[in-house]
C-alpha cells in the first residue's frame, strides 16, 4: 500500500490542521462547501475511492456499499459511533471500519453535566426570561429548580463516557448509580461510588436523573421505550447525550407535556436532525444542536485519530481502532 498515496475522500469538511495534515499525507479530496453528499455521491465517492472518510451524517447501509466498487478498502469513520455504517456488510466485502474511540470522553460528560445542570435549575429557561425583558426583580418564589445535591443519578451505559460523567456527578455531591451490561471494575465502582443495578427497570424507578450513555445498537433501540418511561417518577429529568434512537422520542414528548416528567435535557434526537415538534414547544425541556463533541481540540483530536488509521492501513498494518461486527 505504500508504494502510492491513497486516493482519500472526505465527505464533510473538517478543521483546517486535519485537512492540511491529510492532504500532505494521502491524495485527498474534500468537501470544501461542507453540504452533506447525497446517496448517489457518496457511491461515486465509494467508487473512487481506496479510503472513505464519512461522518455520522453519511448513512451508509448495505444498499449503498452493494455498489460500491472493488477499490474501495477502508472507511474510516469521523465518529465515534458506527451507527451510520452497516459494519457487517463492509466487513463481509472485504471494507475495513474504524472509529475514533475515546478522545471525545471529556467534551461529552462535561456537556452531559452542562444539561443535567441546565434542565435541573431552569437555566436556559431564565436566560430567555432575561433576554425578553421579564426579569423584574427578585421573588423567593420564582424560577425555582432543583438542587443536585444529594440526588440519585442513574447512569445507563457505563463506558468511557459514562463513567467520566459518574466521576463529575461525584464531585457535585450526586449519588452514583448505573445500568450496564456487566459491572464496571471494583476499582472504578469505588472510586465514583458506583451502585450497580442488573435491572434497567429497578434502577428507573427510583432515580431522580437519568443519563443515557450507551451507543446505539440493535439491543439497545428504543431501550427506554414507552414502557420504560412510565417507570420514571414524575420529579425526575432524563438526559441524553448519546443516540437519540436509544429513546421513545414520541412517548417522551407526550409524557413530558403531561408533566408525568418533570424534564429532559437533549443533544440527540430519534430522527435527526427533525424533532419531534412537541418538544419544541415545551418550557420544561433544553434542546441543544447534537454538540456534545463540538470543541476544537475534539475535533482536532477526531481528525489525528482518522490520520492514523488511514497511514497505519496504508503502510500495509491493521488499524489501532478497526470495528468488527462482533463489537457491536
Amino acid at each position: 500500500m505504500s508504494a502510492r498515496k491513497l486516493k482519500v475522500i472526505v465527505t464533510r469538511k473538517l478543521p483546517d490542521p486535519v485537512e492540511t495534515r491529510m492532504c500532505e499525507l494521502f491524495d485527498t479530496q474534500l468537501n470544501v462547501t461542507d453540504k452533506p453528499l447525497t446517496a448517489d455521491e457518496l457511491v461515486e465517492a465509494m467508487n473512487q475511492a481506496d479510503v472513505l472518510v464519512p461522518t455520522i451524517t453519511d448513512r451508509i447501509d448495505g444498499r449503498l456499499l452493494s455498489r460500491s466498487g472493488d477499490r474501495l478498502k477502508l472507511i474510516a469513520n469521523f465518529g465515534a459511533g458506527v451507527d451510520n455504517i452497516d459494519v457487517a456488510t463492509a466487513n463481509a466485502r472485504g471494507i475495513i471500519v474504524t472509529n475514533t474511540p475515546g478522545v471525545l470522553t471529556e467534551d461529552t460528560a462535561d456537556l452531559t453535566m452542562t444539561l443535567i445542570m441546565a434542565a435541573s435549575r431552569r437555566v436556559v429557561e431564565g436566560a430567555e426570561v432575561v433576554k425578553a425583558g421579564g426579569f423584574h426583580g427578585w421573588s423567593p418564589t420564582w424560577m425555582l429548580g432543583r438542587r443536585l445535591w444529594g440526588k440519585r443519578l442513574g447512569i445507563i451505559g457505563m463506558g468511557r463516557i459514562g463513567q467520566a460523567v459518574a466521576r463529575r456527578a461525584k464531585a457535585f455531591g450526586m449519588q452514583v448509580h448505573y445500568h450496564n451490561r456487566k459491572p464496571v471494575s471494583p476499582r472504578i465502582a469505588e472510586e465514583v461510588g458506583a451502585t450497580y443495578w442488573e435491572s434497567l427497570d429497578q434502577m428507573l424507578a427510583r432515580m431522580d436523573i437519568i443519563s443515557v450513555n450507551c451507543p446505539h445498537t440493535p439491543a439497545t433501540y428504543h431501550l427506554l421505550s414507552a414502557r420504560r418511561l412510565k417507570l420514571l417518577r414524575p420529579q425526575s429529568i432524563i438526559v441524553n447525550t448519546a443516540r437519540g434512537e436509544v429513546i421513545d422520542e414520541g412517548a417522551l414528548a407526550n409524557m413530558l407535556a403531561r408533566g408525568e416528567i418533570a424534564g429532559a435535557g437533549l443533544d440527540v434526537y430519534e430522527h435527526e436532525p427533525a424533532i419531534n415538534p412537541k418538544l419544541l414547544k415545551l418550557p420544561n425541556v433544553v434542546l441543544l444542536p447534537h454538540m456534545g463533541s463540538a470543541t476544537v481540540e475534539g475535533r482536532i483530536d477526531m481528525g489525528e485519530k482518522v490520520i492514523v488509521n488511514v497511514k497505519t492501513f496504508m503502510d500495509g498494518h491493521r488499524p489501532p481502532d478497526r470495528v468488527i461486527p462482533s463489537m457491536l
